[in-house]
């Protein structure tokens, strides 16, 4: 199964950008979506799929955090 995980943008450069995702910085291309710094996203594969406001990118980070409590 894929999933999208939420992160924060914190860095723009051309058509990619740095988001933070759980203190990890990760590249991302930013090709489909439009977003500015400080911008909540839905990443997968590498790529900004979707804006997302910062209660849905929390709740789903939540949402994650309990599976993987419930996988260990």
């Amino acid at each position: 199964m894929c999933i999208a995980v939420p992160g924060k943008l914190i860095a723009i450069e051309g058509d990619r950008g740095k988001v933070d995702i759980r203190g990890n910085i990760l590249p991302v291309a930013l090709g489909i979506v439009q977003a500015q710094i400080g911008d909540y996203l839905l990443v997968h594969a590498g790529c900004a799929i979707a804006v997302v406001n910062q209660t849905e990118a929390e709740e789903l980070d939540e949402l994650y955090a309990t599976v993987e409590a419930y996988e260990s």
